[in-house]
């Protein structure tokens, strides 16, 4: 692999002659199998050889995340007293990232040490109550569950079990997590999933029904909200943006495209696949994990150009199906938080003043492009797959034309 990647015979033997070369070599290999391009597998022999120097693999024993991590903040430290880094946040998770993929690999990562969490097996009969009985969304329940497992974390921190659970107790819970900088929303919504859970625990008698029905947030107002997202024109400003020949401008144009045009959320971009372009029909397939169906939407030129274009250029030929993966070795499909960090970066870079950075501020401002357009809101709400029409009526609130109307209107003298 070395003799394939490099054609200097210098370069060739500092790699062929660094610790544990056979072992780099195969990782190196496995990755170039996977459809890394030969960029990503030059950077990362480069990566990879820094990381052997800085940690011992001969043997056979385990090496665990602790050791990467002292590894990582010992050459940080190195290169920052030389002056050779700039950011040395990033350079220390590109390298815990690098050996623990590497490691894992070759079978020599230790698994982390096992930690009972509170309370856990509570949590999981929950998990199964509202996937089996209550039918919800896997999101919705992994984030109930989140929910749950943070305040059981908090109860472990103060020396509590859940038999001692009171509202004393769950509202001083609630009052920290307000002090530590939540939100009335974010408070509330904990409010809401300790409520179902603990209505759960008093369906088998481990607690008080009134415990539960007792449980209350801040008080939320229907509609107090405008919706958050940046203006159409720096729509158009972040998409431009990515009008160049880099593989990662390609990319995220084709992301972005989507995010903007269908209102997609972040969920359903990055668990798209290869099969839900239908190049023949020239349909888009978008799963919607809370109406547990797929919506077929007729496939934009831009978008549909877009798309084409990263798949011939840019995304490598692998035998993944997700239809966008990382740029760099060892090639995986992206993560929601992936595209978060990309829409914030951008929207940074460009200076586009919005409440929010996110993918969501680009589903409110497709939104919110439609209602200036005159869709109705059946429409809207078919558009962004919503289910109840109480979703779609906030954005009534930024239809100032209508508003305008209303103000305008002549009652002919009436009193």
């Amino acid at each position: 692999m070395f003799q394939t990647l490099f054609q200097y015979p210098r370069v060739l033997a500092r790699h062929r002659d660094g610790p544990a070369a056979r072992e780099r070599e195969l990782f190196l290999s496995h990755c170039s199998t996977t459809g890394a391009t030969r960029a990503s597998l030059l950077h990362l022999a480069s990566e990879l050889l820094l990381v052997s120097h800085q940690i011992d693999i001969s043997g056979k024993r385990l090496i665990d995340l602790q050791e990467i991590e002292l590894a990582s903040d010992h050459w940080v430290r190195i290169q920052l007293d030389q002056l050779r880094i700039r950011d040395p946040k990033y350079c220390r998770r590109w390298f815990v990232e690098t050996a623990a993929s590497w490691l894992r690999f070759l079978g020599r990562l230790a698994p982390p040490a096992a930690r009972k969490l509170p309370f856990a097996d509570l949590i999981d009969d929950f998990s199964d109550y509202m996937s089996d009985e209550r039918g919800l969304s896997p999101r919705t329940i992994k984030n109930r569950c989140w929910h749950a497992q943070t305040f059981g974390s908090w109860l472990d921190e103060q020396g509590l079990s859940l038999s001692e659970v009171n509202l004393e107790q769950i509202d001083r819970f609630l009052a920290f997590k307000s002090a530590q900088g939540w939100c009335r929303v974010s408070v509330a919504t904990m409010a809401a999933a300790l409520r179902s859970f603990f209505t759960r625990l008093s369906v088998q008698g481990r607690c008080s029904g009134r415990l539960a029905d007792a449980i209350r947030g801040p008080r939320l107002f229907a509609q107090e909200s405008l919706p958050v997202g940046p203006k159409w024109e720096d729509v158009r400003r972040l998409v431009s943006s990515t009008a160049t020949d880099k593989p990662q401008d390609i990319r995220d144009r084709a992301i972005l495209l989507l995010l903007a045009v269908y209102g997609l959320r972040s969920g359903e971009v990055v668990t798209l696949t290869l099969d839900d372009v239908d190049w023949e029909r020239g349909i888009l397939h978008v799963g919607r994990p809370k109406q547990r169906c797929k919506q077929d939407y007729p496939l934009a030129a831009d978008v549909g150009e877009a798309i084409l274009r990263y798949l011939q250029i840019v995304r490598p030929r692998c035998p993944m199906r997700s239809l966008f993966l990382t740029l760099r070795a060892p090639l995986r499909p992206m993560a929601s938080s992936s595209l978060h960090y990309l829409v914030a970066k951008r929207m940074a870079a460009l200076d586009i003043k919005s409440h929010k950075h996110g993918p969501h501020s680009l589903r409110h401002a497709c939104a919110t492009h439609l209602v200036a357009e005159g869709l109705s809101f059946k429409e809207i709400g078919d558009h962004l797959g919503h289910r109840s029409p109480d979703a779609t009526r906030t954005y009534a609130k930024v239809d100032l034309a209508g508003l305008r109307q209303v103000a305008a209107f002549d009652l002919g003298g009436l009193q």
